[in-house]
């Protein structure tokens, strides 16, 4: 196995790297990409991977070798980056506003058919003034709330209206996407499954009224991990969304039980006191407390008090716990999307040793 340079020294061994340090366990992370491109091999939806959830263009490759027919993200500067690595099909399934980023989206929807999410009539005359400027063919679905009260036009004559608008303006409308973001964290079950039915009858209804004004509905876009099988399963969805599934993070675990956490943090015992505490040197610097404080991995008898800006107390709660200080352990990501972009780069480990090392993609 090759060594990887970290900070000019040749690291092979996962017992060597500097920490903090953030982790993927490739194993669970390729069963992971495996599980769900089995699901969706031979559907007629197809999966558009949410690159904000890992932010690794080498992943977001390895999702389309495995099947996706494009990816998602939630910046501009994440479909430029994509757009820049050769992936062309991109979805922006967020709203821009302000004259310099819907610039900068035309100027980028000359050199690669990227999507845009609208929901303001004033932004999409806004786009198709720039596109006309520019001569460019411009790409939009209309975003639809489906209950997460966010961003999204009305279910059914609100959207209709802007989709007219679309047309009106000269933009290439492709449909329509929603996301059920308040139905992912629910249990799978009956209660689940009729939830997210009802959501995705209202996507479908709205894409008929559209259809009855003449107006082709190409994409039906919507769901996440939470809900991928129903979603996607519902006849006229074309692609869902998911994206947490890949790496998985141990909050969403218990609503997405089809796949296997893989990230966690390394970190340094850097103090302790006898039969107390042990202090390590990951704070919230180093990973994310936002939805709920993370877990030791595999030791029973540590459990985490609070995050710092550079430490984290550690309770010993079982009198049998030899970690001293300078040993190395590590905890568990409960929040991944908060937790990876503290990080520029996410090393990739099989077997205990450094496999791979990711550079995780930040904006200006």
């Amino acid at each position: 196995m090759n060594s990887h340079p970290v900070q000019g020294v040749a690291v092979r061994n996962c017992a060597d790297l500097e920490t903090p340090a953030l982790l993927v366990d490739l194993d669970a992370m390729e069963q992971n990409l495996q599980t769900m491109a089995r699901f969706f091999r031979g559907r007629s939806a197809k999966l558009r991977p949410h690159f904000k959830n890992h932010r690794v263009l080498e992943l977001a490759r390895r999702q389309i070798e495995h099947g996706a027919a494009g990816v998602t993200c939630a910046r501009l500067w994440q479909a430029q980056a994509l757009v820049q690595a050769g992936i062309r099909d991109v979805l922006i399934a967020n709203e821009l506003a302000g004259e310099t980023p819907l610039r900068r989206f035309v100027e980028l929807s000359g050199e690669a058919s990227v999507i845009v999410a609208v929901d303001n009539a004033a932004v999409v005359k806004e786009i198709g003034r720039l596109a006309r400027d520019r001569r460019t063919n411009v790409n939009v679905v209309v975003d639809i709330d489906l209950g997460l009260k966010r961003c999204g036009a009305p279910p059914g004559e609100a959207a209709v209206a802007l989709a007219k608008v679309a047309v009106e303006q000269g933009l290439k409308f492709r449909g329509v996407m929603g996301y059920e973001g308040h139905l992912q964290p629910l249990p799978p079950g009956p209660d689940k499954h009729h939830a997210v039915t009802q959501a995705m009858q209202s996507l479908l209804c709205t894409k008929q009224l559209i259809e009855a004004e003449g107006i082709p509905v190409e994409i039906v876009s919507c769901g996440g991990t939470g809900d991928y099988a129903i979603s996607a399963s519902y006849p006229g969805v074309t692609e869902n969304q998911a994206g947490s599934y890949l790496l998985m993070d141990s909050w969403y675990a218990p609503f997405a039980p089809d796949f296997r956490q893989s990230l966690s943090v390394l970190a340094t015992v850097i103090s302790k006191t006898a039969g107390e505490r042990i202090v390590v040197d990951a704070g919230v610097k180093a990973i994310s407390g936002e939805r709920g404080l993370p877990a030791v991995k595999g030791i029973a008898g540590l459990r985490l008090k609070a995050l710092h800006a550079e430490h984290a107390p550690i309770e010993i709660v079982e009198s049998g716990v030899t970690v001293g200080v300078g040993d190395k352990i590590e905890i568990s990501v409960h929040y991944h999307d908060g937790t990876i972009q503290l990080h520029s780069r996410m090393f990739g480990i099989r077997d205990g040793q450094v496999e791979q090392v990711f550079t995780i993609e930040h904006g200006n």
